[in-house]
């Protein structure tokens, strides 16, 4: 599926991602006295991603596994723009479309079809486009009349089918998900495993953060593990999740590959 003579659609070199955050330690008593009660604020540099670099081609499907706090996600949102690397590269070619968590973007407020003409405009798409795709998005998420209520009244499965096909339908080049199916049921998880596999028959990209092993290997072509902001393997889905199983002392087995 991949050329040689086609860029990849996603670069990346040599990045790092390092970011500050503040966090409250606890005073002394003698300190709590002499500064009224008041919590010491600190600042914190936290390392997330440390000189990472791989491609992802056309028609690919690049999974990343690794414990929390590895990194994955970090990485999955500077693709998408969302987090400047502090430095290195990183280089998309295409449109992009993003699932990097449950609803994020929506306004609980407006209704489901409101929430998709925002979500539509968001990717860059027309009105008119958007109504256009309305009808095949309604079809697909089977809510049925809550597209006209209020999000608030949503459960956590419908949210997800309703950001899952928002995302879908806008027709990206490039689908970023990072645990984006882990509130649906299983219906609903194989009906969007199918939609995304037809994506990649179309030699659409994408990139799939998830600790359902066996989802991983099943669905992408190679793969890739971090730990602790570091690179530490790539290969086939079936090279990478042994190779993580073993490090973290959890063989494979029909209960881990479902949720490491």
């Amino acid at each position: 599926m991949q050329s040689v003579s086609n860029p990849p659609s996603i670069s990346v070199r040599d990045v790092s991602i390092t970011y500050r955050t503040t966090f409250e330690k606890r005073p002394t008593l003698k300190s709590a006295v002499m500064r009224a009660g008041r919590g010491e604020r600190l600042i914190r540099e936290i390392e997330a991603v440390k000189n990472v670099s791989f491609d992802v081609h056309a028609g690919s499907v690049l999974g990343i596994v690794g414990s929390n706090g590895a990194g994955k996600s970090t990485i999955v949102r500077a693709i998408a723009g969302i987090l400047p690397p502090s430095s290195g590269e990183i280089q998309v070619r295409g449109r992009v479309s993003t699932l990097l968590a449950l609803g994020v973007g929506f306004d609980a407020n407006l209704s489901g079809h409101e929430n998709v003409i925002l979500g539509g405009l968001a990717a860059g798409y027309s009105r008119a486009e958007i109504e256009s795709k309305f009808e095949e998005i309604s079809d697909w998420t089977e809510l049925g009349d809550f597209l006209e209520m209020p999000m608030r009244a949503y459960s956590s499965g419908m949210y997800s089918r309703l950001a899952f096909a928002v995302a879908i339908h806008m027709e990206p080049d490039i689908l970023l998900v990072d645990e984006a199916l882990s509130a649906g049921d299983a219906r609903f998880k194989k009906k969007a495993t199918e939609k995304m596999m037809s994506l990649v028959r179309e030699a659409r990209t994408m990139v799939f953060v998830s600790h359902a092993l066996a989802t991983l290997q099943e669905m992408c072509t190679e793969a890739i593990w971090l730990d602790k902001g570091r690179l530490m393997e790539r290969g086939t889905p079936a090279e990478v999740v042994k190779a993580y199983s073993k490090f973290v002392d959890t063989p494979p087995s029909a209960a881990t590959l479902e949720d490491v």
